[in-house]
Protein backbone atom coordinates (compact mmCIF):
# COMPACT_ATOMS: atom_id res chain seq x y z
CA UNK A 1 0.00 0.00 0.00
CA UNK A 2 2.76 2.47 -0.93
CA UNK A 3 0.15 4.77 -2.49
CA UNK A 4 -1.75 4.95 0.78
CA UNK A 5 0.75 7.06 2.75
CA UNK A 6 2.64 10.30 2.14
CA UNK A 7 5.91 10.09 4.12
CA UNK A 8 6.86 13.68 3.28
CA UNK A 9 4.04 14.99 5.45
CA UNK A 10 5.20 13.35 8.68
CA UNK A 11 6.32 16.68 10.20
CA UNK A 12 3.13 18.43 9.08
CA UNK A 13 1.16 15.69 10.80
CA UNK A 14 3.20 16.01 13.98
CA UNK A 15 2.69 19.80 14.13
CA UNK A 16 -1.00 19.40 13.30
CA UNK A 17 -1.59 16.83 16.04
CA UNK A 18 0.29 18.75 18.73
CA UNK A 19 -1.48 22.01 17.85
CA UNK A 20 -4.91 20.37 17.70
CA UNK A 21 -4.34 18.75 21.09
CA UNK A 22 -3.40 22.20 22.43
CA UNK A 23 -6.67 23.65 21.18
CA UNK A 24 -8.60 20.77 22.73
CA UNK A 25 -6.81 21.61 25.99
CA UNK A 26 -7.97 25.24 25.79
CA UNK A 27 -11.53 24.17 24.98
CA UNK A 28 -11.75 21.74 27.89
CA UNK A 29 -10.25 24.25 30.33
CA UNK A 30 -12.82 26.82 29.20
CA UNK A 31 -15.53 24.25 29.89
CA UNK A 32 -14.14 23.47 33.35
CA UNK A 33 -13.92 27.12 34.37
CA UNK A 34 -17.27 28.33 33.03
CA UNK A 35 -19.79 25.48 33.00
CA UNK A 36 -21.23 25.81 36.51
CA UNK A 37 -22.61 29.29 35.92
CA UNK A 38 -23.67 28.65 32.32
CA UNK A 39 -25.04 25.09 32.07
CA UNK A 40 -24.46 23.51 35.48
CA UNK A 41 -27.30 22.04 37.51
CA UNK A 42 -27.89 25.51 38.98
CA UNK A 43 -26.69 27.43 35.96
CA UNK A 44 -28.49 29.89 33.71
CA UNK A 45 -29.44 27.13 31.22
CA UNK A 46 -29.11 23.87 33.19
CA UNK A 47 -28.20 20.69 31.34
CA UNK A 48 -30.78 18.58 33.25
CA UNK A 49 -33.59 20.82 31.99
CA UNK A 50 -32.26 20.62 28.44
CA UNK A 51 -31.89 16.85 28.18
CA UNK A 52 -35.35 16.44 29.66
CA UNK A 53 -36.95 17.59 26.40
CA UNK A 54 -34.20 17.06 23.78
CA UNK A 55 -33.83 13.38 22.76
CA UNK A 56 -30.53 11.57 22.38
CA UNK A 57 -30.83 11.33 18.59
CA UNK A 58 -30.90 15.12 18.32
CA UNK A 59 -28.11 15.74 20.82
CA UNK A 60 -25.95 12.64 21.40
CA UNK A 61 -24.09 13.10 24.67
CA UNK A 62 -22.86 11.10 27.63
CA UNK A 63 -24.91 13.47 29.77
CA UNK A 64 -28.14 12.24 28.23
CA UNK A 65 -27.84 9.19 30.48
CA UNK A 66 -26.73 10.94 33.62
CA UNK A 67 -25.75 14.43 34.63
CA UNK A 68 -24.19 15.96 37.70
CA UNK A 69 -21.81 18.87 38.05
CA UNK A 70 -19.23 16.50 39.48
CA UNK A 71 -19.51 14.18 36.47
CA UNK A 72 -19.27 17.09 34.04
CA UNK A 73 -16.18 18.41 35.81
CA UNK A 74 -14.60 14.95 35.74
CA UNK A 75 -15.22 14.64 31.98
CA UNK A 76 -13.88 18.13 31.27
CA UNK A 77 -10.80 17.65 33.46
CA UNK A 78 -10.27 14.21 31.93
CA UNK A 79 -10.40 15.74 28.45
CA UNK A 80 -7.93 18.43 29.49
CA UNK A 81 -5.47 15.89 30.90
CA UNK A 82 -5.77 13.66 27.84
CA UNK A 83 -5.22 16.65 25.55
CA UNK A 84 -2.15 17.67 27.56
CA UNK A 85 -0.79 14.14 27.21
CA UNK A 86 -1.22 14.30 23.43
CA UNK A 87 0.51 17.69 23.34
CA UNK A 88 3.43 16.01 25.10
CA UNK A 89 3.56 13.26 22.46
CA UNK A 90 1.67 10.44 24.17
CA UNK A 91 -0.01 9.56 20.87
CA UNK A 92 3.34 8.54 19.37
CA UNK A 93 4.39 6.61 22.47
CA UNK A 94 1.56 4.05 22.27
CA UNK A 95 0.51 1.56 19.57
CA UNK A 96 -1.54 2.83 16.64
CA UNK A 97 -4.82 1.54 18.08
CA UNK A 98 -4.10 3.21 21.41
CA UNK A 99 -3.43 6.55 19.73
CA UNK A 100 -6.69 6.31 17.80
CA UNK A 101 -8.55 5.53 21.02
CA UNK A 102 -7.06 8.63 22.69
CA UNK A 103 -8.15 10.92 19.85
CA UNK A 104 -11.58 9.26 19.75
CA UNK A 105 -12.02 9.79 23.49
CA UNK A 106 -11.24 13.52 23.10
CA UNK A 107 -13.78 13.82 20.32
CA UNK A 108 -16.47 11.96 22.27
CA UNK A 109 -15.96 13.98 25.44
CA UNK A 110 -16.09 17.30 23.64
CA UNK A 111 -19.06 16.23 21.53
CA UNK A 112 -20.88 15.41 24.77
CA UNK A 113 -20.23 18.94 26.04
CA UNK A 114 -21.15 20.77 22.82
CA UNK A 115 -24.40 18.85 22.38
CA UNK A 116 -25.71 19.98 25.76
CA UNK A 117 -24.08 23.43 25.68
CA UNK A 118 -27.11 25.09 24.08
CA UNK A 119 -26.68 28.73 23.08
CA UNK A 120 -23.35 29.00 24.92
CA UNK A 121 -21.85 26.53 22.43
CA UNK A 122 -23.69 27.69 19.28
CA UNK A 123 -20.54 28.85 17.49
CA UNK A 124 -18.97 27.63 14.28
CA UNK A 125 -15.62 26.90 15.86
CA UNK A 126 -17.20 24.29 18.13
CA UNK A 127 -18.28 22.24 15.09
CA UNK A 128 -14.94 22.94 13.42
CA UNK A 129 -13.03 21.54 16.39
CA UNK A 130 -15.23 18.45 16.40
CA UNK A 131 -14.94 17.85 12.64
CA UNK A 132 -11.17 18.31 12.77
CA UNK A 133 -10.92 16.12 15.85
CA UNK A 134 -12.88 13.35 14.14
CA UNK A 135 -10.45 13.33 11.20
CA UNK A 136 -7.49 13.33 13.60
CA UNK A 137 -8.61 9.92 14.88
CA UNK A 138 -7.65 8.42 11.50
CA UNK A 139 -4.42 10.32 10.84
CA UNK A 140 -2.26 7.67 12.51
CA UNK A 141 0.84 8.09 14.64
CA UNK A 142 4.59 7.54 14.34
CA UNK A 143 4.05 3.85 13.54
CA UNK A 144 2.72 4.60 10.04
CA UNK A 145 3.04 7.26 7.38
CA UNK A 146 0.34 9.94 7.14
CA UNK A 147 -2.64 8.55 5.15
CA UNK A 148 -3.10 10.39 1.84
CA UNK A 149 -6.89 10.16 2.05
CA UNK A 150 -7.07 11.83 5.47
CA UNK A 151 -4.66 14.54 4.34
CA UNK A 152 -7.01 15.15 1.41
CA UNK A 153 -10.00 15.37 3.77
CA UNK A 154 -8.16 17.96 5.87
CA UNK A 155 -7.54 20.06 2.76
CA UNK A 156 -11.18 19.66 1.83
CA UNK A 157 -12.07 20.93 5.30
CA UNK A 158 -9.89 24.05 5.15
CA UNK A 159 -11.20 24.67 1.62
CA UNK A 160 -14.78 24.67 2.93
CA UNK A 161 -13.86 26.94 5.85
CA UNK A 162 -12.21 29.53 3.61
CA UNK A 163 -14.31 29.25 0.45
CA UNK A 164 -17.58 29.19 2.39
CA UNK A 165 -16.55 32.32 4.30
CA UNK A 166 -15.60 34.03 1.05
CA UNK A 167 -18.92 33.20 -0.62
CA UNK A 168 -21.01 34.37 2.34
CA UNK A 169 -19.25 37.72 2.17
CA UNK A 170 -19.69 38.21 -1.57
CA UNK A 171 -23.38 37.28 -1.31
CA UNK A 172 -23.96 39.28 1.83
CA UNK A 173 -23.16 42.81 2.86
CA UNK A 174 -22.48 45.12 -0.15
CA UNK A 175 -19.53 46.62 1.72
CA UNK A 176 -17.54 43.45 0.95
CA UNK A 177 -17.97 44.03 -2.78
CA UNK A 178 -17.25 47.72 -2.32
CA UNK A 179 -14.14 46.89 -0.24
CA UNK A 180 -15.32 49.12 2.62
CA UNK A 181 -16.29 46.59 5.33
CA UNK A 182 -13.03 47.00 7.23
CA UNK A 183 -13.75 50.68 7.71
CA UNK A 184 -16.14 49.37 10.40
CA UNK A 185 -15.27 45.76 11.27
CA UNK A 186 -12.32 46.34 13.62
CA UNK A 187 -14.52 48.62 15.75
CA UNK A 188 -17.76 46.60 15.66
CA UNK A 189 -16.41 43.00 15.85
CA UNK A 190 -17.64 40.98 18.84
CA UNK A 191 -14.55 41.28 20.99
CA UNK A 192 -11.77 43.68 19.90
CA UNK A 193 -8.19 42.88 20.86
CA UNK A 194 -5.36 45.15 22.05
CA UNK A 195 -4.40 46.10 18.48
CA UNK A 196 -7.94 46.53 17.12
CA UNK A 197 -7.95 50.27 17.89
CA UNK A 198 -4.81 50.68 15.78
CA UNK A 199 -6.18 48.51 12.95
CA UNK A 200 -9.31 50.64 12.90
CA UNK A 201 -7.24 53.78 12.39
CA UNK A 202 -5.28 52.44 9.42
CA UNK A 203 -5.68 54.58 6.28
CA UNK A 204 -8.83 53.95 4.23
CA UNK A 205 -6.93 52.71 1.14
CA UNK A 206 -5.18 50.09 3.29
CA UNK A 207 -8.56 48.88 4.56
CA UNK A 208 -9.54 48.32 0.93
CA UNK A 209 -6.34 46.37 0.37
CA UNK A 210 -7.25 44.22 3.41
CA UNK A 211 -10.68 43.51 1.91
CA UNK A 212 -9.28 42.65 -1.51
CA UNK A 213 -6.62 40.39 0.01
CA UNK A 214 -9.32 38.64 2.03
CA UNK A 215 -11.31 37.86 -1.13
CA UNK A 216 -8.24 36.49 -2.89
CA UNK A 217 -7.29 34.35 0.12
CA UNK A 218 -10.77 32.95 0.64
CA UNK A 219 -12.02 32.55 -2.92
CA UNK A 220 -8.86 31.89 -4.95
CA UNK A 221 -6.08 30.50 -2.80
CA UNK A 222 -8.03 27.51 -1.33
CA UNK A 223 -8.37 25.98 -4.81
CA UNK A 224 -4.57 25.76 -4.96
CA UNK A 225 -4.53 23.40 -1.98
CA UNK A 226 -5.40 20.60 -4.39
CA UNK A 227 -2.51 21.32 -6.78
CA UNK A 228 0.93 19.62 -6.71
CA UNK A 229 3.70 20.74 -4.42
CA UNK A 230 5.20 23.24 -3.83
CA UNK A 231 2.12 25.23 -4.91
CA UNK A 232 -0.11 23.59 -2.29
CA UNK A 233 2.37 24.46 0.46
CA UNK A 234 2.52 28.07 -0.71
CA UNK A 235 -1.29 28.24 -0.69
CA UNK A 236 -1.35 26.86 2.84
CA UNK A 237 1.27 29.43 3.84
CA UNK A 238 -0.86 32.29 2.48
CA UNK A 239 -3.86 31.03 4.44
CA UNK A 240 -1.76 30.75 7.61
CA UNK A 241 -0.42 34.30 7.16
CA UNK A 242 -3.93 35.67 6.66
CA UNK A 243 -5.19 33.90 9.76
CA UNK A 244 -2.31 35.30 11.81
CA UNK A 245 -3.36 38.77 10.62
CA UNK A 246 -6.82 38.05 12.03
CA UNK A 247 -5.31 36.74 15.27
CA UNK A 248 -3.59 40.06 16.00
CA UNK A 249 -6.58 42.17 14.96
CA UNK A 250 -9.29 40.61 17.15
CA UNK A 251 -10.48 37.85 19.48
CA UNK A 252 -12.23 34.97 17.71
CA UNK A 253 -11.68 32.18 20.23
CA UNK A 254 -9.82 29.35 18.47
CA UNK A 255 -11.35 29.89 15.00
CA UNK A 256 -8.19 31.33 13.48
CA UNK A 257 -5.86 29.00 15.34
CA UNK A 258 -7.66 25.85 14.26
CA UNK A 259 -7.74 27.07 10.65
CA UNK A 260 -3.97 27.55 10.87
CA UNK A 261 -3.63 24.08 12.36
CA UNK A 262 -5.57 22.43 9.54
CA UNK A 263 -3.63 24.38 6.90
CA UNK A 264 -0.33 23.16 8.37
CA UNK A 265 -1.28 19.60 7.42
CA UNK A 266 -1.03 20.62 3.74
CA UNK A 267 2.60 21.77 4.05
CA UNK A 268 5.38 19.50 2.77
CA UNK A 269 8.38 20.16 5.03
CA UNK A 270 10.70 17.76 3.17
CA UNK A 271 12.81 20.55 1.71
CA UNK A 272 13.43 21.95 5.17
CA UNK A 273 13.91 18.80 7.21
CA UNK A 274 15.50 16.35 4.80
CA UNK A 275 14.28 12.77 4.24
CA UNK A 276 11.45 11.50 6.46
CA UNK A 277 12.27 8.96 9.20
CA UNK A 278 12.10 5.30 8.23
CA UNK A 279 8.89 4.76 10.20
CA UNK A 280 7.08 7.16 7.87
CA UNK A 281 7.47 4.61 5.04
CA UNK A 282 5.86 1.72 6.92
CA UNK A 283 2.76 0.24 5.37
CA UNK A 284 -0.30 0.56 7.62
CA UNK A 285 -2.19 -2.47 8.95
CA UNK A 286 -5.01 -3.64 6.71
CA UNK A 287 -7.65 -2.83 9.33
CA UNK A 288 -6.37 0.75 9.54
CA UNK A 289 -6.46 1.13 5.77
CA UNK A 290 -10.01 -0.20 5.66
CA UNK A 291 -11.13 2.26 8.35
CA UNK A 292 -9.54 5.21 6.56
CA UNK A 293 -11.23 4.27 3.28
CA UNK A 294 -14.60 3.89 5.01
CA UNK A 295 -14.28 7.27 6.73
CA UNK A 296 -13.29 8.92 3.46
CA UNK A 297 -16.40 7.59 1.74
CA UNK A 298 -18.55 8.69 4.70
CA UNK A 299 -17.18 12.25 4.68
CA UNK A 300 -17.54 12.60 0.91
CA UNK A 301 -21.15 11.40 1.05
CA UNK A 302 -21.98 13.78 3.91
CA UNK A 303 -20.24 16.61 2.04
CA UNK A 304 -23.21 16.89 -0.29
CA UNK A 305 -24.94 19.06 2.30
CA UNK A 306 -22.26 21.78 2.63
CA UNK A 307 -21.63 21.70 -1.14
CA UNK A 308 -25.32 22.24 -1.82
CA UNK A 309 -25.28 25.04 0.75
CA UNK A 310 -22.28 26.76 -0.85
CA UNK A 311 -23.97 26.62 -4.27
CA UNK A 312 -27.24 28.01 -2.91
CA UNK A 313 -28.14 31.67 -3.18
CA UNK A 314 -29.56 31.32 0.32
CA UNK A 315 -26.28 30.12 1.76
CA UNK A 316 -26.25 29.80 5.54
CA UNK A 317 -23.16 29.81 7.72
CA UNK A 318 -22.07 27.70 10.65
CA UNK A 319 -24.58 24.92 10.28
CA UNK A 320 -24.22 21.29 11.36
CA UNK A 321 -26.04 18.81 9.16
CA UNK A 322 -25.76 15.88 11.56
CA UNK A 323 -25.86 15.54 15.32
CA UNK A 324 -22.27 14.26 15.41
CA UNK A 325 -20.89 17.39 13.70
CA UNK A 326 -18.98 15.23 11.20
CA UNK A 327 -19.30 17.51 8.16
CA UNK A 328 -20.45 21.10 8.56
CA UNK A 329 -20.67 24.41 6.75
CA UNK A 330 -18.78 27.47 7.90
CA UNK A 331 -18.54 31.20 7.37
CA UNK A 332 -18.59 34.44 9.32
CA UNK A 333 -19.44 38.12 8.98
CA UNK A 334 -21.73 37.97 5.99
CA UNK A 335 -22.98 41.23 7.52
CA UNK A 336 -20.75 43.83 9.16
CA UNK A 337 -22.21 46.28 11.66
CA UNK A 338 -21.68 50.01 11.20
CA UNK A 339 -22.30 50.86 14.84
CA UNK A 340 -21.39 49.25 18.13
CA UNK A 341 -23.88 48.99 20.97
CA UNK A 342 -23.00 47.50 24.34
CA UNK A 343 -25.19 46.37 27.22
CA UNK A 344 -23.88 47.87 30.45
CA UNK A 345 -25.10 46.15 33.63
CA UNK A 346 -25.32 48.09 36.88
CA UNK A 347 -26.53 47.49 40.41
CA UNK A 348 -27.48 49.56 43.44
CA UNK A 349 -28.08 48.99 47.13
CA UNK A 350 -30.67 51.77 47.21
CA UNK A 351 -34.11 50.50 48.19
CA UNK A 352 -35.71 53.05 45.87
CA UNK A 353 -34.09 52.87 42.42
CA UNK A 354 -33.64 56.45 41.23
CA UNK A 355 -32.15 57.43 37.89
CA UNK A 356 -29.50 59.48 39.68
CA UNK A 357 -28.99 56.90 42.44
CA UNK A 358 -25.78 55.17 43.43
CA UNK A 359 -25.50 52.78 40.46
CA UNK A 360 -22.28 50.78 40.16
CA UNK A 361 -21.16 49.08 36.95
CA UNK A 362 -20.20 45.42 36.63
CA UNK A 363 -16.97 44.82 34.71
CA UNK A 364 -16.64 42.09 32.08
CA UNK A 365 -13.36 40.43 31.19
CA UNK A 366 -13.36 40.86 27.44
CA UNK A 367 -16.23 42.97 26.16
CA UNK A 368 -15.92 46.78 26.19
CA UNK A 369 -17.06 48.48 29.36
CA UNK A 370 -14.76 50.99 31.07
CA UNK A 371 -13.82 53.41 28.27
CA UNK A 372 -10.29 53.78 29.64
CA UNK A 373 -9.59 50.05 29.66
CA UNK A 374 -7.60 48.92 26.65
CA UNK A 375 -9.09 45.81 24.97
CA UNK A 376 -7.35 42.61 26.06
CA UNK A 377 -6.21 39.52 24.19
CA UNK A 378 -8.05 36.35 25.22
CA UNK A 379 -8.14 34.16 22.11
CA UNK A 380 -7.81 31.23 21.73
CA UNK A 381 -9.61 31.13 25.09
CA UNK A 382 -13.37 31.64 24.69
CA UNK A 383 -15.21 34.03 27.02
CA UNK A 384 -18.71 32.71 26.38
CA UNK A 385 -20.68 35.20 28.47
CA UNK A 386 -18.86 38.16 26.92
CA UNK A 387 -19.61 36.88 23.41
CA UNK A 388 -23.29 36.40 24.21
CA UNK A 389 -23.43 39.93 25.62
CA UNK A 390 -22.42 41.18 22.17
CA UNK A 391 -25.36 39.33 20.65
CA UNK A 392 -27.62 40.68 23.40
CA UNK A 393 -26.72 44.21 22.32
CA UNK A 394 -27.74 43.42 18.73
CA UNK A 395 -31.23 42.45 19.91
CA UNK A 396 -32.84 41.55 23.27
CA UNK A 397 -34.25 38.52 21.48
CA UNK A 398 -30.83 36.86 21.53
CA UNK A 399 -30.79 37.09 25.34
CA UNK A 400 -34.31 36.05 26.31
CA UNK A 401 -33.40 32.59 27.59
CA UNK A 402 -30.41 33.52 29.71
CA UNK A 403 -30.37 37.23 30.55
CA UNK A 404 -33.09 36.98 33.19
CA UNK A 405 -31.31 34.10 34.99
CA UNK A 406 -28.05 36.08 34.71
CA UNK A 407 -29.62 39.06 36.47
CA UNK A 408 -31.08 36.78 39.14
CA UNK A 409 -27.63 35.48 39.95
CA UNK A 410 -26.20 38.98 40.21
CA UNK A 411 -28.95 39.82 42.69
CA UNK A 412 -27.69 37.12 45.07
CA UNK A 413 -23.95 37.48 44.40
CA UNK A 414 -23.83 34.00 42.92
CA UNK A 415 -20.22 32.94 43.26
CA UNK A 416 -19.95 30.96 40.04
CA UNK A 417 -21.50 33.74 37.96
CA UNK A 418 -19.29 36.41 39.49
CA UNK A 419 -16.23 34.35 38.55
CA UNK A 420 -17.10 35.01 34.91
CA UNK A 421 -16.77 38.76 35.51
CA UNK A 422 -13.72 40.95 35.90
CA UNK A 423 -15.19 43.22 38.57
CA UNK A 424 -18.00 42.83 41.11
CA UNK A 425 -18.93 46.23 42.57
CA UNK A 426 -20.76 44.54 45.48
CA UNK A 427 -18.17 42.31 47.21
CA UNK A 428 -19.77 42.44 50.65
CA UNK A 429 -23.50 42.14 49.97
CA UNK A 430 -25.58 41.74 46.81
CA UNK A 431 -27.36 44.69 45.19
CA UNK A 432 -31.04 45.36 45.79
CA UNK A 433 -31.69 46.29 42.17
CA UNK A 434 -29.94 45.52 38.89
CA UNK A 435 -30.55 47.35 35.64
CA UNK A 436 -29.06 47.28 32.13
CA UNK A 437 -28.63 50.17 29.74
CA UNK A 438 -27.64 50.25 26.09
CA UNK A 439 -24.71 52.48 25.14
CA UNK A 440 -23.35 53.39 21.72
CA UNK A 441 -19.57 52.83 21.67
CA UNK A 442 -16.97 54.02 19.18
CA UNK A 443 -13.19 54.05 19.18
CA UNK A 444 -11.73 57.38 20.16
CA UNK A 445 -9.56 59.33 17.73
CA UNK A 446 -5.84 59.79 18.15
CA UNK A 447 -6.47 63.26 19.58
CA UNK A 448 -9.10 61.99 22.05
CA UNK A 449 -6.82 59.17 23.20
CA UNK A 450 -3.97 61.58 23.90
CA UNK A 451 -6.23 64.04 25.69
CA UNK A 452 -8.30 61.66 27.81
CA UNK A 453 -6.51 58.30 27.85
CA UNK A 454 -9.80 56.69 26.79
CA UNK A 455 -9.88 54.01 24.08
CA UNK A 456 -13.64 54.29 23.72
CA UNK A 457 -16.25 57.00 23.68
CA UNK A 458 -19.78 56.07 24.68
CA UNK A 459 -23.19 57.69 24.95
CA UNK A 460 -26.44 56.41 26.40
CA UNK A 461 -28.95 55.13 23.84
CA UNK A 462 -31.82 53.76 25.91
CA UNK A 463 -32.83 51.56 28.79
CA UNK A 464 -32.28 47.85 28.11
CA UNK A 465 -33.65 46.35 31.33
CA UNK A 466 -35.48 48.50 33.91
CA UNK A 467 -34.39 48.33 37.55
CA UNK A 468 -35.11 44.75 38.60
CA UNK A 469 -35.16 42.97 41.94
CA UNK A 470 -35.95 39.46 43.03
CA UNK A 471 -39.64 38.75 43.37
CA UNK A 472 -38.82 36.96 46.64
CA UNK A 473 -35.74 38.42 48.40
CA UNK A 474 -33.14 35.85 49.42
CA UNK A 475 -29.90 35.96 51.27
CA UNK A 476 -26.53 36.10 49.59
CA UNK A 477 -25.78 32.79 47.94
CA UNK A 478 -22.58 30.93 47.32
CA UNK A 479 -24.28 28.78 44.77
CA UNK A 480 -27.37 29.72 42.81
CA UNK A 481 -30.29 32.08 43.12
CA UNK A 482 -32.58 29.09 43.42
CA UNK A 483 -36.17 29.48 42.31
CA UNK A 484 -36.59 33.19 43.01
CA UNK A 485 -37.29 35.07 39.80
CA UNK A 486 -36.02 38.47 38.71
CA UNK A 487 -38.74 40.74 37.43
CA UNK A 488 -38.65 42.14 33.93
CA UNK A 489 -36.26 39.98 31.87
CA UNK A 490 -35.80 41.07 28.25
CA UNK A 491 -38.20 39.97 25.58
CA UNK A 492 -38.45 37.49 22.73
CA UNK A 493 -35.51 35.43 21.65
CA UNK A 494 -33.84 33.52 18.93
CA UNK A 495 -30.57 31.67 19.40
CA UNK A 496 -27.17 33.25 18.82
CA UNK A 497 -25.03 32.64 15.83
CA UNK A 498 -22.17 34.51 14.22
CA UNK A 499 -23.04 37.74 12.50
Amino acid sequence: MDWFTAPGYWLGRLVFQRALAGLYLVAFLAAVLQFRALIGSRGMLPVPDYVRYVPFRRAPSLFQWRYSDRLFAACAWGGALLAAALVAGAGDAVPLGGAMAMWAALWLLYLSIVNVGQTWYAFGWESLLLETGFLAVFLGNAEVGPPVLVLFLLRWLVFRVEFGAGLIKMRGDPCWRQLTCLHHHHETQPMPGPLSWFFHHLPGPLHKVECAANHVTQLGVPVLLFTPQPVASVAAGVIIATQLWLVVSGNFAWLNWITITIAVSAVDFTGLTGPPPAAAYRSPPVWFGALVCAVTVLVLVLSRHPVRNMLSRRQVMNRSFDALHLVNTYGAFGTVGRIRDEVVVEGTVDHVPREDGNWREYGFRGKPGDVRRMPRQFAPYHLRLDWLMWFAALSPGYARDWFGPFVERLLVNDRDTLRLLRHNPFPDAPPVFVRARLYRYRFTTWRELRATGAWWHRRLVREYLPPTRLAVPVRESSGSSGSSRAQGPPGPSSGPGEE
